[in-house]
């Protein structure tokens, strides 16, 4: 339910969570499909978008190929772009890099205090502390400020997408143990 411009996660649903990236063709489905694995489904709605996409579009074959490495797959996966929509129904907004920050300060200013950096929440989001994650997640985001940090390049995750297999490979490696340590930290 979104309450005074801020979604407020009520006690009986799940929070919503966008991974986003910038095509929405390889770091945010990897990142997605690897949090729904962990998640099974059942506590959080994990959604997947971009910032400059070609909609529609499939997941590629070394995206592909690099999820199945981890023993995933998303055939259902298209392309779609992030808008004002999505930022009203979202909790929380994880990006794979500082441009991503910047682009949704400037063109979803409503998302900026919910979205950080898949490095960054994993490192800093506090854990729940008893009770439901889904009822305090949009709490702790809160706390972060994560409309006033200034973007830092260590937070990137460097973009496979013109690289060779081994890139997807890669970076799926390097999300794994990110997402993993985020899913700890949303629950």
């Amino acid at each position: 339910m979104n309450v005074g411009g801020e979604r407020m996660t009520d006690m009986h649903e799940r929070p919503v969570v966008y991974m986003v990236c910038t095509g929405n063709a390889a770091r945010s489905p990897m990142a997605a499909a690897m949090l729904r694995a962990l998640d099974a489904g059942e506590r959080i709605d994990v959604r997947s978008a971009g910032t400059l996409t070609l909609e529609g579009h499939p997941m590629g074959t070394r995206t592909r190929s690099a999820l199945a490495r981890h023993g995933l797959t998303d055939h259902a996966h298209r392309s779609r772009q992030f808008s004002a929509a999505d930022a009203a129904e979202a909790d929380l907004v994880v990006v794979m890099e500082p441009l991503h920050l910047h682009w949704m300060r400037r063109n979803v200013p409503a998302a900026a205090p919910i979205t950080g950096s898949l490095r960054r929440l994993a490192r800093d989001l506090v854990p729940p502390q008893g009770g439901s994650a889904a009822h305090d997640l949009p709490q702790r985001v809160r706390e972060l400020r994560l409309g006033a940090l200034a973007p830092e390049p260590w937070e990137e995750i460097v973009d496979p997408g013109a690289g060779e297999q081994e890139d997807f490979d890669r970076c799926s490696d390097e999300l794994r143990l990110l997402v993993a340590e985020l899913h700890r930290r949303l629950l």
